[in-house]
This record gives C-alpha cells, structure tokens and sequence, in this order.
C-alpha cells in the first residue's frame, strides 16, 4: 500500500471518522475548515460542507504543492517550491482532532496529512516531504521507538495587541503601556485575553496562567504542555484564536517578532523533557459536553520525566538531559535558523539588553544563555521566537537530542554567571548567528538538523527564506534615507 493507503486504512481510524460524523450531529456542523502548515506556520486548506465528510476523510481534497509555500513568488517572478506545472497534493484529514469553531459554531476544523498525488509517475501517494506537520508526527513516532521517549513540550507565546487608525491601517501603537507584569495594564487588555481564554478552552487549550509583558500591548498566555506534535497544534490554533478575537476587538493580533525598537521583543520559549511512559486524560478541563472529538481535549500525563536529577546535585539534569542539552548545544547555530526564522527575528538579538539569547551557552535560571535548566525536570530552549513554525523547530529539536542520547554526549560546564560578565573574565563564548542569511548558512552545513527537513521541505524552507533574506539586502529602508540621503556633498 502506497503511504496515503496506509494512512487512511489505520487501526482504529474508521470509528474515529463516525466518531466525527456523530459530533457533526450534535453540534450542528455544516461546514469544515481542512487545514494543514505551510513552512512559515501559516494555516491553509480548503473548506468543504459537513454533508462530504465521509467521503473526504476517505479520499481528501487535492490542492497545489505551492499551497506549502504560501504559494507565493520568489523576487524572480518564480512559485516558490513548485511551478503551475506540479501536481496537486492530497490533504487528508485527520480526525482526532476534529473541534468545533466556538465564534461560529456551524463550523469545524480540522487538521490533515498531506500526501504526493495518486497520479504522480514517481512515489504516487507517498507522504508529501514539504508537508511540516506530517513530516514531525513521523520523526516523534521514530524517536519513540528508538528510544521508547516522548518528547513534551510547553510554550510561552508572546504577542502584542496593536490599535489601528480609524481607515482601518496599523496605528503603529500597542493598545497598554509597556509596564511589564502591571496588573492595571493587564486588566486594560482584560475584554481581549479573557475572549481568547473563553475560545482556548472551547478549542481544547487547558490555559493556566498569562501576564502583561514589558513591551505596548504585549501579553503571554499559556497553556499546559504535552507532545510536541499537540503542543504544535495548540500553538497553531492559539494564533487563529487571536486573529479571530482581534477582529471582534478591531485590534491588530502582532506576532511579529519585534515591531518594536527599545522595548522588549516577541519570544516564544520553549520548555522541554523526554518522558518513559504516562497515560492520555481525556477531558481534561471536565467539559460538560465536548465541542469536538476526544482527542482535542486528551492530554498526556504522568510517567518518568527522564530530565530530573539522578544525583544528589539537585540542579544537575539527569543523564538523558545532559545528553540532550549536549546534542542541542551542537546544533544551536542551525537551529536558530528555525527558532528566529525572519528577517526581523534578528532585531530581538541585536537590541540587546531586553532578555534575548544572544550567547551558545546553557547554565541554571540563567536568561543570559540560549538554553537554560528553568525547572528541575525540563529545560527552556530559549532561541526561539513568536514568528517561528513549531512543526519544523519540534522536528530538529527531536534530531538534535536523538544525537546527543546516541552518541552519549556531554554539555560543556554550566554557566551560573552573567555571560557578559563571564567574557569579562575571559571565557571565550560563541554568539549564536546575528542575521537570517547567517542563520542560513549554518543550517546549510548541518546535516543532522537538515534531516529533520527531508527531501523537498529543505528545498522549500532554504528557497523561501533565501529569498526572504535576499528581498531584505535588495531594499531600501527608512534606514537608508535617514542615513544617507543628506550626506554629500
């Protein structure tokens, strides 16, 4: 059987397809949202009417390879990844994550795998290789074989609400002052958060706390960690929630890294463990009735968080998290290609002074460093920022500890000190890639983390930022003009 065959013949699949087809019922679905990530994190698809679901969980919906690039063009007029002459990709739904819209509850979403067309002369219904999404459920199901853990993952979104001019255009303002964790300014912003966290929870997000942050309108939200594939998908749905929430509200939901210079960026910290065991809670925030399938609200818990200390030093990760901080430490320079993966990603490095990893170095509670130990039990992957694709970095993430667990690396000592009063005193630290065609170059030379982008995602990624990178050398700035516009004669 070709790899889409597989996909829609797998145990258990059929029951989950009526299961939706009962949810379609109870809740009045008459239309579906079927949407997979392109390799920026964009959400795209298709919408088809409830009345087809059968017949589309069994077959899909053909749309065009380019639909994985944003179908957009290159700064040469060419589709990146894919021309008007490519076949047309088949997008499978996948059902267990089927969940009803709660600002309009006539329609659904739900998430798919993407596949290589039927027709194609070479792999006919092979798994699409662009297809972000797909390619990280294949990489965590192969870790967890090889080393019977799962990768869990939490993070911290953070996104500024922006005011808008009265046609409609971006004022340029946050809507609250940028005092961070100020409960008034919190409270300004409460009509907003509290409608994101009324849908959160109807879409299956166990959110569990949020702050104001120090930037013009800049809040965190956050919700309980699971997989990495789930967690991905949460993120993604959190983004969609606030667009929504920023239409009723006529605001702006930001999650440009840093539109913002002299103020506190957008980051989007990502704590991690590898875990032996555990067991899925469905319904874990104890709605009445579901609005949607069991596995949208199901969230793993329990086991043996392999990242705890194993000696008597309680700060010391254990054996299994000191390899993965090795293997991640070896790779930080192409990861962050994925985790700051925008030209503007590059202004929360270079404004320092505002919290921003700048340093390849990991040390305890010790923001200063890329990555640091935040708990005992997990550790915060800090080179990541609001704009990045969580399909892609959860894949190289996964790559970059199965080296490190191995091979049976080690990390270099943990930094306690400040890093810069650390280089005072000597030590000589590496800065992580300061610009995206940097960020991309060493992406370029690592073949482990390369890996987690098989095939044609690479060509993809590589293509649309290399591209994006080229724009940004290519144009004219306000920069340009305030700098040289008077200078001579």
């Amino acid at each position: 059987m070709t790899d889409l065959e597989k996909h829609v013949n797998q145990p258990g699949r059929a029951k989950l397809v009526k299961d939706v087809r009962a949810k379609i019922k109870e809740l009045g679905i008459t239309y579906i949202y079927f949407q997979f990530i392109s390799v920026t994190g964009r959400v795209v698809g298709k919408g088809i009417p409830a009345d087809h679901w059968e017949r589309t969980a069994e077959k899909g919906f053909q749309l065009v390879y380019g639909s994985t690039a944003n179908l957009f063009l290159d700064r040469h007029n060419n589709y990146i990844g894919y021309g008007p002459e490519a076949m047309e990709l088949v997008g499978i739904p996948d059902p267990e994550t089927f969940v009803q819209l709660p600002w309009d509850k006539r329609v659904a979403r739900v998430f798919c795998t993407c596949f290589r067309n039927r027709e194609e002369r070479e792999n006919p219904g092979g798994h699409l290789t662009s297809d972000c999404r797909g390619n990280l459920r294949i990489f965590m199901d192969e870790f967890k074989k090889k080393h019977g853990l799962e990768l869990r993952v939490g993070t911290e979104p953070e996104m500024m609400w922006l005011t808008k001019n009265e046609d409609g255009t971006p004022s340029g303002k946050g809507f609250s002052k940028p005092f961070c964790y100020h409960i008034d300014q919190f409270e300004s912003l409460r009509p907003v958060f509290m409608q994101v966290i009324e849908y959160a929870n109807a879409m299956g997000l166990d959110m569990i706390q949020g702050d104001h942050e120090d930037a013009p309108g800049q809040l965190e939200l956050n919700w309980t960690y699971d997989n990495v594939l789930r967690n991905a998908d949460r993120l993604s749905t959190y983004r969609q929630i606030c667009a929504q929430v920023a239409r009723e509200h006529n605001l702006i939901a930001c999650f440009m890294t840093k539109p913002f210079m002299g103020v506190s960026a957008s980051g989007c910290h990502t704590n991690m463990s590898l875990w032996k065991g555990g067991k899925v809670k469905v319904n874990r925030l104890g709605h009445k009735s579901l609005p949607g399938v069991d596995g949208v609200f199901s969230y793993v818990e329990g086991g043996t968080n392999t990242f705890m200390p194993d000696t008597k030093d309680m700060q010391m990760p254990g054996k299994i998290g000191l390899q993965s901080i090795a293997g991640i430490m070896k790779h930080l320079p192409a990861l962050t290609a994925l985790g700051s993966s925008t030209v503007n990603s590059y202004r929360r490095l270079w404004d320092q002074g505002f919290w921003a990893p700048v340093y390849a170095d990991w040390g305890y509670q010790n923001r200063t460093c890329g990555l640091r130990v935040s708990a005992p039990g997990r550790f915060e992957y800090r080179s990541v920022d609001s704009m990045h694709n969580p399909y892609l970095l959860g894949a190289a993430l996964l790559k970059a500890c199965d080296e490190g667990i191995s091979k049976k690396m080690k990390p270099a000592a943990p930094e306690s000190r400040n890093i810069y009063e650390a280089q005072k005193a000597g030590k000589d630290v590496k800065k992580l890639p300061l610009s995206l065609g940097e960020a991309l170059d060493r992406l370029a030379e690592d073949e482990v983390i390369k890996s987690a982008m098989p095939d044609e995602m690479y060509k993809v990624f590589h293509w649309y930022k290399n591209d994006e990178w080229e724009r940004f050398l290519g144009a004219t700035t306000q920069w340009d003009l305030d700098t040289y516009l008077d200078c001579l004669p």
